[in-house]
């Protein structure tokens, strides 16, 4: 495996993932089609919907590798994730500075910002990342730290205080048990948040699943459904994927075969909720259709 991928064979994207602002990031994911977020969307509607009364006002949503804050931007705007790729790949903001960037993003989100968004605070490892999308507005608060190899800031337990739903569309095969074994950690003993997490069908969750239920988390998977992520950027990211999603004992025909990464979605909530409304009955007719 050369320096070009991960150990996991996934091709390596590190440039573009810590850049002052996303243009790099949208001009290279853009064409591969990468879309998970959008696919997202409909499911963390549904979550916060379902129950306002526990996503009250003051709820807040904690986005796991938020990166540029793009599950932010969809879930506080009325724009989509096309929306947001035609805006940071349009030749008239090419030669702005970062700082030009962020101050026209102000303006551009404001004025497509819902009066009823949640909350939301993003976790990531990449500083600036993290530090645009406080300053575009996209974040309420960002935390730009490592859960993998560190032990959460002194200042995280309180930026975090009110979150009711944890969501990836991504992380997982970045950040294992260990970052949502801190995060959960870090919350008060009575919270019990909601974790919506979309996994390239290469990792397991198992392990991740195991942590959470020792926060009193039961664990379920949408069954039957998968959602697209991106188009493979070579034959060798292919191929390496193909390999690790059959080893796991899953069939890639129709699926990974077609040239794209896909994950399923696991939801995990107190076993109460999980009995009054399971999974297939809360998210089912907004999946069923795919």
């Amino acid at each position: 495996m050369t320096d070009q991928y991960r150990t996991d064979g996934k091709a390596r994207f590190d440039d573009i993932y810590d850049m002052p602002d996303p243009r790099a990031y949208f001009d290279a994911l853009g064409p591969l089609n990468y879309d998970i977020p959008q696919q997202a969307m409909p499911i963390f509607t549904r979550l916060l919907e379902r129950h306002r009364a526990r996503f009250s006002a003051g709820a807040g949503v904690l986005d796991l590798c938020c990166s540029y804050g793009i599950n932010a931007a969809l879930m506080r705007s009325d724009l989509t994730l096309n929306d947001l790729t035609s805006h940071y790949t349009d030749p008239s903001v090419a030669n702005l500075s970062p700082e030009e960037m962020a101050r026209a993003d102000r303006e551009f989100f404001a004025q497509h910002r819902r009066p009823n968004g949640p909350r939301t605070i993003g976790l990531d490892a990449a500083r600036n990342a993290v530090s645009y999308a406080c300053q575009a507005g996209l974040l309420d608060s960002g935390l730009a730290e490592d859960l993998e190899n560190n032990e959460p800031s002194s200042q995280f337990a309180e930026t975090i205080e009110g979150v009711e739903l944890i969501t990836t569309t991504g992380g997982v095969g970045y950040i294992t048990d260990r970052t949502f074994g801190r995060i959960l950690q870090a919350l008060p003993e009575d919270s019990t948040p909601w974790v919506a997490a979309f996994v390239l069908r290469m990792y397991s969750y198992d392990e991740i699943a195991i942590r959470l239920a020792e926060h009193g988390l039961v664990t379920e998977q949408l069954p039957g459904v998968t959602f697209h992520q991106r188009e493979f950027a070579s034959d060798e990211e292919r191929d390496s994927t193909l390999r690790a999603v059959r080893a796991r004992g899953l069939d890639t025909a129709d699926i990974e075969e077609k040239g794209s990464y896909y994950a399923t979605l696991f939801l995990s909530r107190p076993a109460a909720d999980v009995d009054a409304e399971p999974i297939e009955k809360l998210l089912g007719d907004i999946t069923t259709a795919r």
